[in-house]
């Protein structure tokens, strides 16, 4: 049995992660009486911005990879 939380909204169900199956299965829906908090300072595609990102990392001078694989070590 595999269990993988999501969310309803609008008709729809969005699975938090993938589930790779060779077979077709048969799923359980549970929906909780737990209403979801829609966050009014959550971020969208519209909030970034590449150019800005390059102005900002022009003045880094170290390794961007290195720095997120030491920051994701550091959280282990």
């Amino acid at each position: 049995m595999i269990a993988v939380s999501g969310v309803y909204e609008n008709g729809v169900i969005t699975l938090e992660r993938n589930v790779r199956s060779k077979r077709s299965m048969k799923v359980i829906v549970t929906f909780l009486d737990e209403e979801i908090q829609h966050d009014s300072k959550r971020l969208t595609t519209m909030d970034f911005s590449f150019k800005r990102s390059r102005e900002k990392s022009k003045r880094y001078d170290g390794s961007l990879s290195d720095a997120v694989i030491d920051d994701r070590k550091s959280e282990l």
